[in-house]
This record gives C-alpha cells, structure tokens and sequence, in this order.
C-alpha cells in the first residue's frame, strides 16, 4: 500500500517500506496540470504501475482545504 501525505508543496510519499518526496513542481510535469488540479488518483498512477484505485479521485485543493 502506498502512503501519500499532501502539503503546499509537494507530497510525502511512502511506498513499499520506502519514503520519498514528490515536490509540486515534479508532479505538476509529470501529470500536465496545475499542482491544486491533481488528483490522488493520479498521483497514485504515477508512483505504481497498477494502484489499487477506490473511491472517487479527490483534487489536491479539496484535500489541503
């Protein structure tokens, strides 16, 4: 299972034992959209090859509100 914690600038990540930061301009390239327009569930998909996905994908704006 995959950890994420969000913050204004970027993401905490931990993923298989491991923790890594994800800043918020490495996920605004990697996904082509403005940082608070990402969604958990795209941020999951570029971390894991195929993420167990449930629940409706959530905007990083609505989660650090």
């Amino acid at each position: 299972m995959t950890a994420l914690s969000f913050d204004e600038h970027g993401i905490d990540v931990v993923y298989e034992g491991t923790e890594f930061r994800l800043e918020k301009s490495l996920v605004e390239e990697a996904i082509g959209k403005e940082y608070p327009e990402v969604t958990d569930h795209e941020v999951l998909k570029i971390i894991e090859e195929e993420p167990a996905l449930s629940g409706e994908p959530r905007r990083i704006a609505d989660i650090l509100a």
